[in-house]
């Protein structure tokens, strides 16, 4: 099964800093920000991340009282995508996708799975 991500902005505007954002390409199938996303990362993004918004308004509405726009988006793109992978950096959302059962990583892991697909030396 193709692995497919939805990266926070917390990890795009980390590979950004290190000019390293192909790395994500290098590691998945596809990669999704979600409209408020695109918009905390503040600069044009490479054509091959996808933008797409999450359909549950309510659960992203509900998580916006806990978390960032970002991280509440993220998670709530989670439920129309199954089986991907979310990338969290901020400990209370890695906490909240956990409770969810999401699977969730974060700049770190992506930069392991990076290492480990010799992507990076």
């Amino acid at each position: 099964m193709p692995e497919l991500i939805i990266c926070d902005t917390s990890c795009l505007i980390l590979f950004d800093k290190i000019e390293r954002l192909e790395l994500l390409r290098n590691c998945y199938s596809s990669i999704y920000v979600t409209p408020e996303i695109a918009e905390e990362f503040g600069k044009g993004l490479p054509d091959w991340i996808k933008i797409k918004g999450a359909s549950n308004k309510a659960l992203q509405q509900t998580l916006t009282q806990i978390l960032g726009k970002g991280e509440s988006s993220a998670i709530a793109l989670t439920f129309d995508l199954p089986h991907t992978l979310v990338a969290l950096d901020d400990l209370k959302a890695r906490k909240v996708g956990k409770s969810l059962d999401l699977k969730i990583t974060g700049s770190l892991g992506i930069l392991v799975k990076a290492k480990q697909q010799g992507h990076i030396k």
